[in-house]
Parts: C-alpha cells; sequence; structure tokens
C-alpha cells in the first residue's frame, strides 16, 4: 500500500549499511530552503559527491531478492540489493518535510532525458518556474528517470548536485546524473521499489 501526500517532485533516499551504520546527525544533512533551477547546468567539479554518497557496494541484510531497490529516506540512501548480503548505494536527495512518503511501487516506465511539466500544485508553489521544458542538461530532470507506479513520483536525475543527501524536492529521490544513468542502465521496467522514512530495526 501507498501512503503519501499527493503532489510533484524532483528526489528520495535508502538505509543502512552493516558496514558503517550512519548517525542521525550525518542522515540529517540539511533540509535545504531550495527551489528549482531550471537551465542550470552543473559542472563536472559540481558532480562529484562527498564520499559518504558516492556510489559503492556495501554490506547491506536485507530479505528482498537481488535487484529490489530500497529507499530510505531518513539516510538519504537509495540501496540495489545485490546477493550475498550487500547491496549498491547511491546517495540521493528527497522529499523535504511534509513531501516525505513510504510504500511498495514497481518502475512502470523508462525516460532517457526526459521533459518536464511541473503540476498545477508545483507552479502554485513556485509561480516563476516554466509550464513546460525539453529534457536536457539543465532540466530538473535530469538525464534518466524511472516512474514509480501510477503516481507523479520517480527516482530521477538533477542539475542541482549539491542537493544530493538533503531533503529538498517535492517527493522524488534525485541522484547526480552520472549515477541516475548507472541506475537506469542496470535496473528493468517491473523492478520492486520499497520507500521506507525510518530504517527497520
Amino acid at each position: 500500500m501507498l501512503v503519501f501526500r499527493f503532489s510533484f517532485c524532483i528526489p528520495i533516499i535508502l538505509f543502512a549499511s552493516l558496514a558503517a551504520p550512519v548517525s542521525h546527525a550525518f542522515a540529517q544533512r540539511v533540509d535545504m530552503s531550495i527551489g528549482d533551477e531550471p537551465g542550470v547546468i552543473p559542472n563536472a567539479a559540481d558532480e562529484q559527491l562527498p564520499p559518504q554518497f558516492r556510489r559503492q557496494v556495501v554490506l547491506y541484510r536485507s530479505t528482498e531478492a537481488p535487484g529490489t531497490i530500497i529507499v530510505q529516506t531518513a539516510e538519504r540512501f537509495l540501496y540495489v540489493v545485490q546477493p550475498n548480503g550487500r547491496a549498491l548505494r547511491y546517495g540521493i536527495g528527497v522529499g523535504r518535510e511534509g513531501f516525505q512518503w513510504q510504500g511498495l511501487l514497481h518502475i512502470t516506465r523508462k525516460q532517457e532525458w526526459p521533459d518536464w511539466t511541473p503540476p498545477p500544485e508545483m507552479i502554485e508553489r513556485q509561480p516563476y518556474l516554466p509550464r513546460f521544458m525539453a529534457g536536457g542538461p539543465g532540466n530538473p530532470m535530469g538525464a534518466r528517470a524511472l516512474y514509480l507506479g501510477t503516481t507523479v513520483y520517480r527516482i530521477h536525475g538533477t542539475n542541482q548536485p549539491k542537493t544530493i543527501g538533503s531533503a529538498v524536492s517535492s517527493g522524488c529521490f534525485r541522484l547526480v546524473n552520472g549515477d541516475v544513468i548507472d541506475l537506469y542502465d542496470r535496473i528493468p521496467v517491473g523492478t520492486k521499489v520499497i520507500v521506507r522514512q525510518k530504517p527497520e530495526l
């Protein structure tokens, strides 16, 4: 079942490696008060994440099948379960307060360099946004998008790499473009996605 506050997006994260537990202070890196910046194109230096948010294989205990995506909002990580008690971990940006949700969904569609059409609710909150923006390097949706069920939420790239590790979106989960391209190439349509707000004990 999906429990969420309906709205649009751009990001979220995943939990707990057995290798290095994440502190609460670290997990709550920043709740950034930052709007979308359509048209901004990040440079290569912007895409270099702090070490803890870089893509890496970690120890990870799960009963889910390999290939399953698990997003841990509180820790700002997305995991792809691997065999033998491991997972591929990506640093992500997540929904800000009031736009976080949890549930079980599946990837229903994938898109390279997706177009962006902010929904009316988002336009109301941020009237300066364009009503439509074609896909490309300056698009807030980034290089790839994986659509979650029939919701307005998705896992996608970003033109704001500085927001990785923060709570800033309207409910989507964002990765730097290099990471979302890597994830896109690994994950088929139909993949199970579990979104959790808090770690399981």
